[in-house]
This record gives structure tokens, sequence and C-alpha cells, in this order.
């Protein structure tokens, strides 16, 4: 079953259910799948595209959550922290900063990445092998901490 197939089924079950927040995100996501493919590029919704989707959604709330926060709007941050877990559910599993650190170090490994004029050669090499598992910050700071720490 696809990410358009499952939204679709998980957009009825929502309805029957009466979770307003549940409906309100799956339909957000489901808008957002129509915009592609209305978007003539005039290609199928690939794994990729559909993974590209969720984690920019996720993006927007995680940003909208920290700007609620700043703003003194918890309710609202509540709000957004609920649809963030709901959009979880699509992504696949995310890694720990533990696993991140793993990674990054056998990556740094294979690369021979051993200082901070390493990081144009790691960063990439480490957003690709971790795409869609782990947020792009988190990767990111993991990096310079190896790259400095060496």
């Amino acid at each position: 079953m696809n990410l358009t197939e499952k939204i679709n089924q998980d957009l009825k079950d929502a309805m029957k259910s009466g979770d307003k927040v549940r409906l309100e995100t799956i339909r957000s996501i489901r808008a957002l799948i129509l915009e592609f493919e209305k978007s003539g590029t005039g290609r199928q919704l690939t794994p990729d595209d559909e993974l590209r989707i969720l984690t920019s959604a996720s993006k927007k709330r995680k940003e909208s959550i920290e700007q609620f926060r700043n703003g003194g709007r918890d309710e609202l941050a509540e709000k957004e922290e609920a649809e963030l877990k709901i959009i979880e559910e699509y992504l696949p599993k995310q890694l720990s900063v533990q696993e991140i650190e793993d990674e990054v170090k056998k990556i740094a490994g294979e690369l021979g990445a051993k200082n901070k004029e390493d990081f144009p050669k790691l960063m990439p090499a480490a957003a690709k092998a971790m795409k869609g598992k782990a947020d792009g910050k988190i990767i990111k700071e993991v990096v310079e901490k190896i790259l400095s720490a060496v």
C-alpha cells in the first residue's frame, strides 16, 4: 500500500472516529500529495517524493512549535505537536543521536574525514546515507562534533 492509499484509508477512519486533529493533519498531507500530482511534472509519486513531502510537513510543524513556544502560545504549540506525532507515523523510524553518531563515524572513517576542513566532504555523504531517518540539523551537529573532536 503506497502513501496515497494509506492516507485515503486513514482519512476515512479519522472521519468515522471523529478525531478532529487527526482528520485535519491527514487532510493536510493529502493536500500536499494532490498538489504534487497536479504540479505538472507528469510523473508518479515515488517513495522519495513521499518522503520529501512528509519530511517537509514535519519540519514545518517543528518550526511552528518553536515559534509558538517563543511567543508564549502553548496551546497552539501543543496542537502542532499533536499534528507532528501523526505525521511521524508515516515517516520511517528516526535514528537516535547515538545511532547517528555511529553512522557518521563509520562514514568519516570511509572518507578519511579527520578535521573541520573535511566538513564539505562528510556532511553530504552523511545526509544522503540517513535521508529520511534523521533530522538534517541533528546530522549537522553530530558531524561538526565529530570533526572538532578528532
